[in-house]
């Protein structure tokens, strides 16, 4: 027999027929009976204070049944953590971008709400604005928030020690500053929310998000009411990268329309709205100081980065400290120093994507190819030189445990012919690699582990209940395969209840890299307890201890004898006539060092796992046009585990898409006086289909001992280390080292005729 019946195998995602019928619902599918129309009222101008706000004549329009603003919240500002609390979910003294939520209307339809926002008379007095972090720093204008003098937000300070004995001691020291602009999710989905209060004045709120567990507490804040009358209930989503894990502005609203006007509202963002009212990634300079020894091992790194955080605080202490943490878990180094700071400015709100730190990891991959360069050692070398090793800690104290790094390098290098391309391509041809490693997971308190339930009916099916949400990265399908296995049932056996705060317990959601490996375990451990139940009866059944018996194919057996058998749902019912509920719970808490702190204390175990990636990316430019054409893409990962390889490549793909082919080539924002001018995808340049080049996947499996079935993160090492090999490569093309991302045309054309 093999180890596994189900884990492991390729197999199509549970919800995938759903939505190729097109019968997955998802929040603008939504009718209830007399839902209104929301819309929201934004602030026109970057920076002003807000004098009066008259809403008679939008109350007298006909078809309006309400119109709220600061005044009708309970003053509740939200904020990650209590150190960040800076936003109101309707602002009461001044907006501080173009967009920001003054008031909003529910109406009978959408036209009467949008004529009633034109009738809600707003006087401002408008304000200088800052849209620059660096300009920010230094503006003697009226701080953003007062509170933060010299509109620093949030400052990350690292130091481990030594650094600059270490860049005495060092053959060759470099240093070097990279730019990277805004970027936006731009999910497939543009952001809807419904919400209603029900008959026992519960609130119910359908919307996208990166875990419903992380939306019901900042509402239940909000509006001052117990947790338990808050319940996010799952629907489908389409698609997060980051980009909802955390509570937007429209779900209060939404919520509070619903409660002045007693009926369900749904609040419907345009395209526009989808950029500049939810969240974007953050623009960045950074400067990499790196000293090496004669072989190129890195002795001495010292980072800063300055980040453009938009007006509010958002996820400011995790997003300022990730590009450094992938950076340290990817790479070994002697000493190091980070100095990252969050900056507010005049402009949306940024926070936490798939794709964080361009201007950071690919300004550290390019580095890396300039020293190599200058000692002579192949980047390929460069790499594994200074990649991380199984059994050693990071800087800031984080033990990794699975680590196959080297044989990601190795095995995608093998793959795209890297020696017989590497120095000996056509003019304009061009090779290159990215390394990058990713979290699994942070710390989170309370909310840092997961519980699941499971029961199992008389007809020998199971219900697995649990908090994971899918944003369409597969979470659903990979909770039914893990209790499938488990409990020796196919995936058609288990009915999943999830991402429902009602009926399910608390999860720390998607967007920290844990639904596999917390979520996951959770489910596989509750199944592990219903399964001991079932053997308990089945050896009473079959006359043999429990501890012979194993499940597979909906029979439960003695191991070596096959033949001695009873199905699974014979058992069940047995059970039940015994009056013997079949049913279990289990959780998983991540064993983290609960002390550390993204700012106050950022020492100690991070998080049990660490995925590690490398992409490498064959270009070739044009030198009359600048343009870029992808001719071949490796995409390696070690993952632990594949649960389902066939999930996984198209995560692969899916990361190389964001990651290098829009976020290095084509992908950023326009700005003009704090406004977005390519807010929608006409103008923005997300990649298609047809712009794909052709991807190899390979699967490095490293089996993480404290994964389920040993499946850690998968796919978002991908993405930032396509973004890394994109530049590479160009940069190799044109002979010219890049240092503003992305390698735009623009840009390629004025770098080639600077060499010139």
């Amino acid at each position: 027999m093999t180890q596994y019946n189900i884990i492991g195998t390729r197999m199509p995602r549970v919800d995938s027929r759903a939505k190729v019928m097109g019968k997955a619902k998802f929040t603008a599918d939504l009718k209830l009976p007399h839902m209104l129309v929301g819309k929201i009222k934004r602030s026109p101008y970057a920076h002003a204070r807000i004098i009066s706000i008259d809403a008679s004549k939008a109350l007298a329009l006909p078809g309006v049944r309400s119109v709220v603003t600061g005044k009708d919240t309970e003053g509740v500002k939200w904020g990650v953590f209590a150190y960040t609390r800076d936003q109101q979910f309707l602002q009461t003294d001044k907006a501080r971008y173009i967009g920001d939520e003054v008031a909003a209307v529910a109406a009978v339809d959408e036209d009467t709400a949008q004529k009633a926002l034109d009738l809600i008379d707003v006087t401002y007095e408008e304000l200088p604005a800052v849209y620059d972090p660096m300009a920010a720093m230094a503006s003697e204008t009226e701080l953003i928030h007062a509170e933060y003098p010299n509109n620093i937000n949030i400052h990350v300070n690292i130091d481990t020690g030594n650094v600059d004995e270490n860049f005495a001691k060092a053959h060759y020291i470099r240093e070097d500053t990279f730019t990277a602009p805004e970027e936006s999710y731009f999910q497939a989905e543009p952001y809807a929310v419904v919400a209603r209060f029900d008959s026992d004045d519960c609130l119910e709120v359908w919307c996208p998000n990166g875990g419903p567990h992380m939306k019901s507490k900042p509402l239940s804040n909000s509006f001052k009411i117990p947790l338990h009358k808050v319940k996010i209930r799952r629907i489908a989503i389409g698609g997060a990268f980051g980009g909802r894990s955390e509570i937007c502005p429209a779900d209060y609203i939404c919520a509070l329309l619903a409660k002045k006007t007693g009926c369900p509202v749904k609040i419907e963002f345009t395209r526009e709205e989808n950029t500049i009212g939810t969240r974007q990634g953050h623009s960045m300079i950074t400067t990499h100081k790196t000293g090496v020894d004669k072989e190129g091992r890195v002795l001495a790194r010292e980072t800063t980065c300055y980040m453009d955080g938009g007006a509010y605080s958002s996820t400011g202490p995790i997003a300022t400290s990730v590009p450094f943490l992938s950076m340290e878990q990817a790479y070994r180094m002697g000493s190091v120093r980070y100095n990252g700071f969050r900056v507010y400015t005049n402009k949306p709100i940024r926070g936490m994507i798939r794709t964080h730190g361009r201007g950071f990891a690919c300004g550290l991959d390019t580095q890396l190819d300039m020293i190599a360069e200058h000692l002579g050692i192949d980047p390929v070398e460069m790499r594994l030189r200074n990649s991380r090793q199984p059994g050693e800690y990071t800087s800031t104290r984080s033990l990794v445990g699975s680590c196959a790094m080297d044989e990601t390098i190795r095995k995608a290098a093998e793959k795209a012919g890297w020696t017989e391309k590497w120095g000996k391509l056509p003019p304009f041809h061009g090779i290159g690699i990215g390394t990058n490693s990713v979290q699994t997971g942070f710390p989170m308190g309370i909310r840092g582990g997961s519980q699941s339930f499971i029961k199992f009916n008389e007809d020998g099916e199971a219900t697995v209940m649990s908090g994971v949400v899918d944003n369409g990265q597969g979470n659903e399908n990979m909770l039914v395969q893990i209790a499938a296995e488990e409990l020796g049932l196919l995936p058609e056996d288990i009915h999943l209840v999830n991402a429902d705060t009602e009926t399910t317990s608390s999860d720390p959601g998607s967007y920290s890299q844990v639904s596999t490996f917390v979520g996951g375990q959770a489910v596989k451990n509750a199944a592990a307890n219903c399964k001991a139940k079932l053997f308990d009866v089945a050896s009473k059944i079959l006359k043999v201890p429990a501890d012979t018996l194993a499940a597979k194919n909906r029979m439960i057996f003695v191991q070596d004898d096959p033949e001695k058998c009873v199905p699974l749902k014979k058992v069940v019912r047995v059970a039940l006539t015994n009056f013997i509920s079949v049913n279990a719970e289990g959780g998983y808490w991540p064993k983290v060092d609960m002390k550390r702190e993204w700012v106050s204390n950022p020492y100690g175990q991070m998080c049990e796992a660490f995925s590690f990636g490398t992409t490498i990316i064959e270009v070739k430019v044009d030198p009359e046009t600048g343009q870029v054409t992808v001719l071949n893409c490796v995409a390696c990962q070690d993952v632990g585990k594949a649960l389902n390889p066939l999930v996984l490549e198209g995560q692969f793909e899916g990361s190389v898409a964001m990651g290098g082919q829009g976020g290095m080539l084509t992908e950023y924002h326009e700005w003009r006086d704090g406004r977005c001018l390519n807010p929608t995808m006409l103008d923005y340049k997300l990649p298609l289909a047809c712009d794909m080049p052709p991807i190899h996947n390979i699967i490095v499996e490293s089996i993480e001992p404290k994964g389920p079935y040993g499946a850690k993160e998968a796919a978002m090492s991908i993405a930032m280390s396509a973004a890394q090999a994109y530049a590479a490569a160009v940069s190799n093309a044109i002979g010219v080292y890049m240092d503003s991302f992305p390698v735009t045309p623009d840009k390629i054309l004025a770098a080639i005729k600077k060499k010139k």
